[in-house]
């Protein structure tokens, strides 16, 4: 799964056809779900980037349950993904992302980035709710099987894309055998990772050094939620 993530800056924000976003920002360093996301995609008008709420809520959901990842495999079965999937492609800014290791009760946090700590992009897909007198709009993070430097951490990654990646997985033309193409592993050698603070756990605690390496030790976590 991928749980938490960071975008230190918009100013990186650059996609063909993209206008500069003019949105509100501060540095984040503890992207939780629930929370609001930098998403692209087209939402009626051209490229555009807007907030939306971390936690994809099916248009035709009774319990408004949110749904932060969706597996890569069952985009085309699942029926909370498969409609999104096939209109609703966006990409969500990142410059790296949290991963646990998990032994029984224990999990060590990795940080997760480019090797030059460069920005990147999720594959996400959104839809749009309304329940309750609220319209949400919401997504989520597509996730494949594990690069060789996560495998030892996670049997699962967020799929990560190429800039010109981004433009096919956004091209509503772009058929589904060119789309599944896209839902691989990032490769393992341009990307670096290192333990980092408990206190990521936290979602309150938001500030840089959370980003931070430090000496991988042993201590129980608390709730990730």
């Amino acid at each position: 799964m991928c749980g938490r993530f960071t975008l230190h800056s918009r100013d990186r924000i650059k996609l063909k056809g993209l206008a500069t976003p003019d949105l509100p920002f501060e540095p984040r360093y503890n992207i939780a779900p629930s929370q609001n996301v930098v998403t692209i995609s087209d939402f009626g008008s051209g490229l555009e980037a807007r907030l939306l709420t971390w936690g994809l809520i099916p248009s035709w959901s009774k319990d408004g349950k949110g749904f932060i990842n969706a597996r890569a495999e069952t985009l085309e079965e699942k029926p909370s993904f498969r409609e999104s999937f096939q209109r609703r492609r966006c990409v969500i800014p990142a410059d790296g992302f949290y991963e646990w290791q998990r032994s029984g009760k224990i999990a060590r946090p990795y940080l997760f980035q480019m090797r030059d700590e460069s920005q990147f992009a999720f594959a996400g897909i959104w839809d749009e709710w309304q329940g309750d007198g609220k319209l949400i709009a919401s997504c989520a993070i597509i996730t494949t099987t594990a690069n060789e430097l996560l495998a030892s951490i996670h049997d699962r990654m967020p799929v990560i894309l190429r800039p010109e990646s981004q433009e096919s997985w956004l091209d509503g033309d772009s058929g589904a055998l060119t789309l599944r193409n896209l839902l691989a592993p990032f490769p393992a050698s341009e990307m670096a990772s290192h333990a980092v603070s408990y206190d990521v756990n936290h979602p309150k605690i938001d500030d840089e050094y959370l980003t931070k390496p430090v000496v991988p030790n042993i201590g129980v976590t608390p709730s990730l939620f």
